[in-house]
Protein backbone atom coordinates (compact mmCIF):
# COMPACT_ATOMS: atom_id res chain seq x y z
CA UNK A 1 0.00 0.00 0.00
CA UNK A 2 2.74 2.64 0.81
CA UNK A 3 4.81 4.37 -2.36
CA UNK A 4 8.43 2.96 -2.30
CA UNK A 5 10.01 6.27 -1.96
CA UNK A 6 8.58 9.80 -0.69
CA UNK A 7 7.66 12.65 -3.15
CA UNK A 8 11.22 14.06 -3.86
CA UNK A 9 10.01 17.62 -3.36
CA UNK A 10 8.90 16.65 -0.14
CA UNK A 11 11.37 14.63 0.99
CA UNK A 12 13.57 18.11 1.18
CA UNK A 13 11.31 19.60 2.95
CA UNK A 14 11.47 16.74 5.24
CA UNK A 15 15.43 16.92 5.09
CA UNK A 16 15.50 20.91 5.93
CA UNK A 17 13.34 20.22 9.13
CA UNK A 18 15.23 17.25 10.45
CA UNK A 19 18.42 19.45 9.83
CA UNK A 20 16.98 22.25 12.30
CA UNK A 21 16.84 19.37 14.92
CA UNK A 22 13.30 19.52 16.26
CA UNK A 23 12.54 16.98 18.87
CA UNK A 24 9.39 14.96 18.02
CA UNK A 25 6.12 16.07 19.78
CA UNK A 26 6.35 13.26 21.87
CA UNK A 27 9.82 14.14 23.53
CA UNK A 28 8.27 17.68 24.74
CA UNK A 29 6.12 18.82 27.46
CA UNK A 30 2.55 20.03 26.21
CA UNK A 31 3.83 23.85 26.99
CA UNK A 32 7.01 23.20 24.79
CA UNK A 33 5.36 21.51 22.00
CA UNK A 34 2.58 24.04 21.94
CA UNK A 35 5.68 26.92 21.51
CA UNK A 36 7.09 24.81 19.03
CA UNK A 37 3.97 24.53 17.04
CA UNK A 38 3.27 27.64 17.47
CA UNK A 39 6.69 28.49 16.05
CA UNK A 40 7.17 26.50 12.95
CA UNK A 41 3.61 26.39 11.70
CA UNK A 42 2.64 30.36 12.07
CA UNK A 43 4.18 32.77 9.39
CA UNK A 44 3.13 35.78 7.49
CA UNK A 45 -0.44 36.05 6.26
CA UNK A 46 -1.05 34.48 3.00
CA UNK A 47 -2.32 35.13 0.34
CA UNK A 48 -4.67 37.95 1.02
CA UNK A 49 -8.27 37.80 1.79
CA UNK A 50 -11.14 40.80 1.58
CA UNK A 51 -11.20 40.82 5.42
CA UNK A 52 -10.30 38.72 8.41
CA UNK A 53 -12.41 39.33 11.96
CA UNK A 54 -11.52 37.48 15.19
CA UNK A 55 -14.92 36.96 17.41
CA UNK A 56 -16.21 34.79 20.06
CA UNK A 57 -19.26 33.05 20.76
CA UNK A 58 -21.02 31.09 23.98
CA UNK A 59 -19.97 27.85 24.06
CA UNK A 60 -20.99 24.86 26.17
CA UNK A 61 -17.68 25.04 27.99
CA UNK A 62 -17.65 28.85 27.85
CA UNK A 63 -16.43 31.50 25.30
CA UNK A 64 -15.15 29.78 21.81
CA UNK A 65 -12.87 32.62 19.75
CA UNK A 66 -13.52 31.97 16.15
CA UNK A 67 -11.75 34.02 13.16
CA UNK A 68 -13.72 34.71 10.23
CA UNK A 69 -11.92 34.67 6.58
CA UNK A 70 -14.48 36.59 3.79
CA UNK A 71 -13.12 36.11 0.77
CA UNK A 72 -13.51 38.85 -1.73
CA UNK A 73 -16.71 37.28 -3.23
CA UNK A 74 -18.38 38.11 0.03
CA UNK A 75 -17.74 42.21 0.48
CA UNK A 76 -20.95 43.47 1.14
CA UNK A 77 -22.15 46.90 0.94
CA UNK A 78 -22.36 47.02 5.10
CA UNK A 79 -18.35 46.11 5.53
CA UNK A 80 -16.18 46.95 2.53
CA UNK A 81 -13.17 44.90 2.47
CA UNK A 82 -11.14 48.13 2.77
CA UNK A 83 -12.57 50.56 5.24
CA UNK A 84 -10.64 53.64 3.75
CA UNK A 85 -11.57 52.87 0.22
CA UNK A 86 -14.58 53.34 -1.73
CA UNK A 87 -16.80 50.45 -2.28
CA UNK A 88 -19.88 49.93 -4.72
CA UNK A 89 -22.49 49.52 -2.40
CA UNK A 90 -24.75 47.77 -5.39
CA UNK A 91 -22.44 44.59 -5.71
CA UNK A 92 -23.94 41.67 -4.52
CA UNK A 93 -22.14 39.97 -1.46
CA UNK A 94 -21.65 36.50 -4.19
CA UNK A 95 -19.96 36.68 -7.16
CA UNK A 96 -22.48 35.78 -8.80
CA UNK A 97 -25.60 37.55 -7.11
CA UNK A 98 -25.83 35.10 -3.65
CA UNK A 99 -24.19 34.67 -0.46
CA UNK A 100 -21.16 32.78 -0.36
CA UNK A 101 -20.37 29.00 0.93
CA UNK A 102 -19.64 29.50 4.56
CA UNK A 103 -16.99 26.53 5.55
CA UNK A 104 -16.51 25.84 9.23
CA UNK A 105 -12.72 24.94 9.93
CA UNK A 106 -10.99 22.88 12.73
CA UNK A 107 -7.43 22.91 12.89
CA UNK A 108 -5.08 20.00 13.68
CA UNK A 109 -2.56 19.10 16.58
CA UNK A 110 -3.99 16.14 18.41
CA UNK A 111 -6.72 17.82 20.08
CA UNK A 112 -3.04 19.23 21.95
CA UNK A 113 -2.03 21.59 19.80
CA UNK A 114 -2.91 24.20 17.11
CA UNK A 115 -4.37 27.85 17.33
CA UNK A 116 -5.70 29.89 14.83
CA UNK A 117 -2.64 31.40 13.68
CA UNK A 118 -1.21 28.42 12.87
CA UNK A 119 -3.59 27.45 10.55
CA UNK A 120 -4.38 30.75 9.57
CA UNK A 121 -2.46 30.07 6.03
CA UNK A 122 -4.81 27.26 5.08
CA UNK A 123 -7.88 28.93 6.02
CA UNK A 124 -7.03 31.92 3.79
CA UNK A 125 -6.18 29.70 1.01
CA UNK A 126 -9.53 27.72 1.11
CA UNK A 127 -11.68 31.08 1.59
CA UNK A 128 -9.55 32.44 -1.43
CA UNK A 129 -10.06 29.17 -3.34
CA UNK A 130 -13.46 28.41 -3.03
CA UNK A 131 -15.37 31.77 -2.37
CA UNK A 132 -16.25 30.55 0.68
CA UNK A 133 -16.26 32.84 4.16
CA UNK A 134 -14.49 30.57 6.39
CA UNK A 135 -15.27 29.81 10.26
CA UNK A 136 -11.91 28.79 12.04
CA UNK A 137 -12.51 27.63 15.53
CA UNK A 138 -10.03 27.87 18.72
CA UNK A 139 -11.50 24.75 20.71
CA UNK A 140 -10.08 24.05 23.95
CA UNK A 141 -7.79 22.38 23.93
CA UNK A 142 -6.75 18.72 26.15
CA UNK A 143 -5.20 17.75 28.93
CA UNK A 144 -6.62 20.59 30.45
CA UNK A 145 -9.86 20.32 28.44
CA UNK A 146 -10.57 16.07 27.81
CA UNK A 147 -13.09 14.79 25.31
CA UNK A 148 -15.51 15.63 24.90
CA UNK A 149 -14.64 19.07 25.63
CA UNK A 150 -13.63 19.74 21.54
CA UNK A 151 -16.35 17.70 20.08
CA UNK A 152 -18.95 19.78 22.39
CA UNK A 153 -17.64 23.04 21.05
CA UNK A 154 -17.12 21.66 17.94
CA UNK A 155 -21.05 21.24 17.19
CA UNK A 156 -21.79 24.40 18.89
CA UNK A 157 -19.74 26.32 16.24
CA UNK A 158 -21.54 24.64 13.57
CA UNK A 159 -24.66 25.66 15.20
CA UNK A 160 -23.37 29.28 15.46
CA UNK A 161 -21.88 29.72 12.30
CA UNK A 162 -25.12 28.75 10.58
CA UNK A 163 -26.93 30.95 12.78
CA UNK A 164 -24.99 33.91 11.86
CA UNK A 165 -23.43 33.38 8.26
CA UNK A 166 -25.63 35.90 6.69
CA UNK A 167 -24.23 39.08 8.60
CA UNK A 168 -20.29 37.41 7.52
CA UNK A 169 -22.14 37.29 3.41
CA UNK A 170 -22.26 33.34 4.09
CA UNK A 171 -25.14 31.39 3.33
CA UNK A 172 -26.40 29.04 6.02
CA UNK A 173 -28.02 26.58 3.30
CA UNK A 174 -24.49 26.24 2.24
CA UNK A 175 -22.51 24.65 4.83
CA UNK A 176 -19.89 22.91 5.13
CA UNK A 177 -17.15 21.51 8.08
CA UNK A 178 -13.37 20.80 7.01
CA UNK A 179 -10.19 19.79 8.74
CA UNK A 180 -7.03 18.66 9.36
CA UNK A 181 -5.92 15.89 11.83
CA UNK A 182 -7.50 15.84 14.96
CA UNK A 183 -9.55 18.62 13.11
CA UNK A 184 -10.86 16.54 10.44
CA UNK A 185 -11.83 14.32 13.36
CA UNK A 186 -13.84 16.92 15.02
CA UNK A 187 -15.51 18.13 11.23
CA UNK A 188 -16.84 14.80 11.04
CA UNK A 189 -18.20 14.23 14.61
CA UNK A 190 -19.77 17.35 13.90
CA UNK A 191 -21.28 16.09 11.01
CA UNK A 192 -22.32 13.16 12.99
CA UNK A 193 -23.33 15.17 16.12
CA UNK A 194 -25.78 17.15 13.34
CA UNK A 195 -27.05 13.30 12.10
CA UNK A 196 -28.11 12.38 15.63
CA UNK A 197 -29.29 15.54 17.35
CA UNK A 198 -30.79 17.32 14.51
CA UNK A 199 -28.28 20.25 14.39
CA UNK A 200 -28.27 22.23 11.51
CA UNK A 201 -28.31 21.26 7.63
CA UNK A 202 -24.62 20.51 6.47
CA UNK A 203 -23.66 20.19 3.32
CA UNK A 204 -20.01 18.68 3.25
CA UNK A 205 -17.52 16.99 4.81
CA UNK A 206 -14.05 17.65 4.01
CA UNK A 207 -11.50 15.72 5.73
CA UNK A 208 -7.60 15.81 5.46
CA UNK A 209 -5.62 13.21 6.47
CA UNK A 210 -8.57 12.16 9.35
CA UNK A 211 -7.60 10.35 12.80
CA UNK A 212 -10.13 7.93 12.87
CA UNK A 213 -9.24 4.96 14.59
CA UNK A 214 -7.48 3.85 17.56
CA UNK A 215 -5.34 1.02 16.46
CA UNK A 216 -1.88 1.63 16.91
CA UNK A 217 -1.04 -2.12 14.95
CA UNK A 218 -2.41 -0.93 11.81
CA UNK A 219 -0.01 -1.54 8.31
CA UNK A 220 0.64 2.06 7.92
CA UNK A 221 1.20 2.88 11.80
CA UNK A 222 4.10 0.05 11.52
CA UNK A 223 5.32 1.09 8.10
CA UNK A 224 5.11 4.64 9.28
CA UNK A 225 6.21 4.31 12.99
CA UNK A 226 8.80 6.85 12.29
CA UNK A 227 7.26 9.18 10.50
CA UNK A 228 7.99 11.44 8.66
CA UNK A 229 6.41 14.32 10.02
CA UNK A 230 3.85 12.34 12.44
CA UNK A 231 5.26 9.16 14.42
CA UNK A 232 3.07 6.50 16.45
CA UNK A 233 3.82 7.63 19.58
CA UNK A 234 3.36 10.94 18.75
CA UNK A 235 -0.43 9.75 17.96
CA UNK A 236 -0.05 7.88 21.17
CA UNK A 237 0.84 10.94 23.06
CA UNK A 238 -2.15 12.99 21.72
CA UNK A 239 -4.69 10.16 22.67
CA UNK A 240 -3.53 10.16 26.16
CA UNK A 241 -4.20 13.72 26.61
CA UNK A 242 -7.39 13.64 24.95
CA UNK A 243 -9.02 10.62 26.22
CA UNK A 244 -10.31 10.15 30.22
CA UNK A 245 -10.01 6.55 29.81
CA UNK A 246 -9.57 3.79 27.48
CA UNK A 247 -13.43 4.01 27.50
CA UNK A 248 -13.40 6.95 25.61
CA UNK A 249 -11.98 5.18 22.77
CA UNK A 250 -15.09 3.19 22.22
CA UNK A 251 -17.04 6.31 21.81
CA UNK A 252 -17.81 7.19 18.11
CA UNK A 253 -17.39 10.80 19.20
CA UNK A 254 -13.99 10.21 20.26
CA UNK A 255 -12.99 7.41 17.48
CA UNK A 256 -15.54 7.50 14.46
CA UNK A 257 -14.70 4.19 13.45
CA UNK A 258 -16.49 3.09 16.13
CA UNK A 259 -19.59 3.86 14.91
CA UNK A 260 -22.35 1.46 14.34
CA UNK A 261 -23.14 3.59 10.96
CA UNK A 262 -21.62 6.22 9.53
CA UNK A 263 -24.46 6.71 6.71
CA UNK A 264 -26.68 9.40 6.11
CA UNK A 265 -23.94 12.00 6.67
CA UNK A 266 -23.10 15.02 4.23
CA UNK A 267 -20.94 14.04 1.43
CA UNK A 268 -17.30 13.93 2.07
CA UNK A 269 -14.07 14.12 0.66
CA UNK A 270 -10.92 11.96 2.50
CA UNK A 271 -7.45 12.71 1.76
CA UNK A 272 -5.10 10.34 2.88
CA UNK A 273 -0.73 10.45 2.40
CA UNK A 274 1.48 6.95 1.73
CA UNK A 275 3.38 7.69 4.69
CA UNK A 276 1.33 8.68 7.26
CA UNK A 277 0.45 6.69 10.27
CA UNK A 278 -2.98 7.04 9.49
CA UNK A 279 -3.68 6.36 6.25
CA UNK A 280 -5.39 3.25 6.76
CA UNK A 281 -7.82 4.46 9.34
CA UNK A 282 -8.55 7.41 6.90
CA UNK A 283 -9.16 4.91 3.91
CA UNK A 284 -11.17 2.49 6.29
CA UNK A 285 -13.44 5.75 7.13
CA UNK A 286 -13.97 6.61 3.34
CA UNK A 287 -14.76 2.61 2.57
CA UNK A 288 -17.08 2.82 5.58
CA UNK A 289 -18.62 5.79 4.40
CA UNK A 290 -19.17 4.35 0.35
CA UNK A 291 -20.70 0.99 2.17
CA UNK A 292 -23.06 2.41 4.45
CA UNK A 293 -24.63 5.34 2.35
CA UNK A 294 -22.69 8.30 2.68
CA UNK A 295 -21.11 10.03 -0.47
CA UNK A 296 -17.33 10.10 -0.51
CA UNK A 297 -14.37 11.34 -2.43
CA UNK A 298 -11.27 9.33 -1.56
CA UNK A 299 -7.98 11.12 -2.55
CA UNK A 300 -5.29 9.41 -1.82
CA UNK A 301 -1.46 10.13 -2.69
CA UNK A 302 0.89 7.66 -2.06
CA UNK A 303 4.08 9.53 -1.75
CA UNK A 304 3.08 12.02 0.68
CA UNK A 305 3.03 12.27 4.37
CA UNK A 306 1.17 13.52 6.62
CA UNK A 307 0.60 17.33 6.24
CA UNK A 308 1.36 17.65 2.86
CA UNK A 309 -1.46 20.27 2.10
CA UNK A 310 0.27 22.92 3.84
CA UNK A 311 3.12 23.32 1.38
CA UNK A 312 1.43 23.88 -1.35
CA UNK A 313 4.01 26.68 -2.19
CA UNK A 314 6.64 24.38 -2.09
CA UNK A 315 4.78 20.66 -2.96
CA UNK A 316 3.49 20.14 -6.53
CA UNK A 317 1.56 17.39 -4.96
CA UNK A 318 0.45 19.58 -2.15
CA UNK A 319 -0.62 22.21 -4.98
CA UNK A 320 -2.32 19.20 -6.84
CA UNK A 321 -3.85 18.02 -3.63
CA UNK A 322 -5.82 21.46 -2.88
CA UNK A 323 -6.68 22.11 -5.27
CA UNK A 324 -9.00 19.33 -6.03
CA UNK A 325 -10.33 19.85 -2.26
CA UNK A 326 -11.51 23.34 -3.16
CA UNK A 327 -12.77 22.27 -6.60
CA UNK A 328 -15.19 19.74 -4.27
CA UNK A 329 -16.03 22.79 -1.77
CA UNK A 330 -17.11 24.97 -4.68
CA UNK A 331 -19.06 21.73 -6.02
CA UNK A 332 -20.88 20.12 -2.98
CA UNK A 333 -21.52 23.91 -1.23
Amino acid sequence: MRAAELDPELAAVVDELETLGLPEWHDLSVEAARRLEDEVFSGEPEPPVASVRDLAFDGPHGEVPVRVYRPAAATDADEPADPDAATDVDEPPGSDGSAARTLVYFHGGGWTLGTLDSIDGPCRELAARTDSVVVSVDYRLAPEHPFPTAVDEAAAAVEWAAEVADAFGGDPDRLGVAGTSAGATLATVAALHVREFDGPEIAGQFLLYPIAGHDFETDSYRENADGPLLTRDDMKWFYERYLRSPVDAANPFAVPLRADDLGGLPPATVVTAGFDPLRDDGLALAERFAEEGTPVESRHYPAMAHGFCSLTDRVAVAEEALSAVAGDVRERL
